[in-house]
């Protein structure tokens, strides 16, 4: 009965929001919605895209007329604006068949001298036939993650730390247009791939759909061919069994290597707005990377590559179980990039992955348990839920309504905290870190930082970072710790004129704990504490006041 009263809600929103400008709103009805699975999220992304068009536009545009001209061709759900190498419009239509009539009437353009290659895609390019005094400048979507200023500046704002982690998540989390943008993308990617496999899905994967990326993060997208493999599931008809014929190779490896080049040579040569193009297939995961001029993302595109693809079906099964994860996992990624303990450069840097590994298996450690381990959701599973990959387990609950909520009512300004006294003391040099038990293992080798990977058991996910980055991690760790106790003696500032809490995590640490490979004579941890926060009081006043008595923040974090 509750999900026919679903169902019928969600048909009436549709209809709602395609049959005119209605707007609906439920108070507290969202929570008592059941939890979308992944599979039916990313499904439900991959359609609104196939019915979306990306128009390049002119700079000035009436918005009233270009939405008038384009709803000829059918009903228009929803729209944007945005800028990235020129002006360009998200349009949302409420049937598929609206996007074939619109390709129906478009032009081929006129080059010249020049040859263009006849491509028909979903991505076009508008053209005024005069300007008239009616053409302005439209409202844009904000692509892009604030300026440390601003972040600094709403940072203060905030009444209490936990507010300050909130803010944080809604300032650099992807917003309801980028994810759009980034099913769109891999849409206009499929279009390409379907020429060769006309049953593959290009699927997002990663930060992109795990719930913890932010804007401006890198677009990951997985070329998926089980649809085109399943087409080989044996039909007989009598004593005949019918094969398609096919190439050979000697390897998977081989065979994926194959693929993603001449993919590469489509996207290089065909696709509108894909510059860049470099096949890396040499990699330990073969890819394809390449910038999408029109959206502005990096992009890497890989095959055979589903351990990845349910890695972030996990990863969205922890954001979405407490509100607190993904709050906690922004603001430690934040920390960590505030003091360069991770980078964009591949080096002994810890990743995004590992400390968002880190703050998964913290939250396991609370008690009660806030977050549950992989294991306790392999044990939830049930037949339809049983994956197995290249001889790795993956299998685990994939129905968030089956999990049961946490009874842990710490705060985020607790667990911030407790998190950077959990790993300032955490003993690296014997124990690693397993979110598949949840608890401290001996190290299997001599890493400095071992974090098993939770499919690929027998890899350690952290491997690259060097001692010299952990210690420097342990050490930032422990200050911060520091920095939080005089937090709950300080707390906000009345009058607005030093940072606190969280803007004080961010603020430059001091030359005294730049990390060397050469041992040197080192000031106690508690002695160079304290000179962090007297460095950091002296030049509150300096960084954070102006004139006008208004906070002016400092932007070197």
């Amino acid at each position: 009965m509750y999900k026919v009263f679903e169902h019928l809600i969600k048909i009436f929103l549709k209809f709602c929001v395609c049959g005119g400008n209605v707007f609906v709103s439920f108070i507290g009805f969202e929570d008592k919605i059941p939890k979308k699975r992944f599979s039916e999220m990313q499904n439900e992304r991959r359609e609104q895209a196939q019915r979306t068009v990306l128009i390049h536009c002119p700079e000035k545009i009436s918005e009233k007329k270009f939405l008038k001209y384009l709803s000829q061709h059918g009903t228009i759900n929803n729209h944007f604006f945005y800028e990235s190498f020129g002006l360009y419009a998200v349009v949302e239509f409420c049937q598929k068949e609206s996007v074939g009539s619109l390709q129906n009437e478009t032009h081929a353009p006129s080059k010249g001298m020049e040859a263009a290659i006849p491509f028909r895609s979903r991505f076009f390019n508008l053209k005024l036939k005069n300007q008239t005094s009616e053409w302005s400048y439209v409202q844009l979507s904000n692509q892009l993650p604030p300026s440390s200023r601003k972040l600094f500046e709403v940072l203060c704002d905030a009444q209490s730390i936990d507010d300050q982690l909130n803010t944080l998540l809604k300032e650099f989390q992807l917003t309801e247009e980028n994810t759009k943008l980034r099913y769109l993308t891999c849409s206009l990617i499929e279009d390409i791939a379907a020429a060769y496999f006309p049953d593959c899905i290009v699927r997002p994967f990663g930060s992109s759909v795990n719930t913890f990326g932010k804007l401006g993060c890198d677009l990951d997208m997985f070329l998926d061919l089980s649809e085109t493999r399943n087409l080989s599931t044996h039909k007989t008809s009598g004593n005949f069994l019918m094969e398609f014929q096919v190439k050979n190779v000697p390897s998977e490896r081989i065979a994926t290597q194959k693929i993603l080049s001449v993919i590469g040579e489509c996207l290089d040569n065909f696709s509108p707005g894909c510059v860049g193009v470099q096949k890396i297939l040499n990699a330990r995961c073969p890819l394809v990377r390449f910038s999408h001029q029109a959206s502005g993302f990096q992009c890497d595109l890989t095959t055979n590559n589903r351990i990845a693809l349910t890695s972030s079906e996990l990863l969205y099964i922890y954001g979405a179980l407490d509100s607190r994860v993904r709050a906690l996992v922004f603001t430690v990624r934040c920390w960590a990039r505030a003091h360069s303990l991770t980078s964009s450069i591949p080096g002994a840097w810890i990743t995004n992955f590992s400390l968002t590994m880190m703050v998964i298996f913290f939250l396991q450690r609370r008690s009660p348990p806030i977050l549950p381990t992989l294991d306790s959701l392999q044990t939830l599973a049930d037949a339809e839920d049983k994956c197995i990959i290249e001889g790795n387990n993956c299998t685990f609950v994939r129905d968030l309504n089956r999990i049961k909520p946490s009874e842990n009512t710490e705060t985020l300004e607790l667990l911030l905290k407790e998190f950077f006294e959990y790993f300032g003391n955490f003993a690296f040099n014997k124990n690693s870190i397993n979110i598949r038990q949840g608890r401290e293992q001996n190290k299997p080798d001599s890493s400095p930082l071992y974090i098993q990977n939770p499919f690929e058991t027998s890899l350690n996910i952290s491997k690259n970072v060097s001692q010299s980055q952990l210690q420097k991690f342990v050490d930032l760790a422990q200050e911060s710790t520091w920095i939080l106790q005089q937090e709950d003696l300080d707390g906000p500032s009345v009058s607005g004129n030093h940072p606190w809490g969280l803007v004080a995590l961010l603020l430059p640490s001091g030359a005294n704990r730049k990390s060397s490979g050469k041992k040197k004579s080192r000031k106690p941890t508690s002695e160079r504490i304290k000179v962090l926060l007297e460095s950091i009081k002296s030049n509150r006043t300096e960084n954070f006041t102006n004139t006008n008595g208004k906070r002016k923040i400092s932007t070197q974090a």
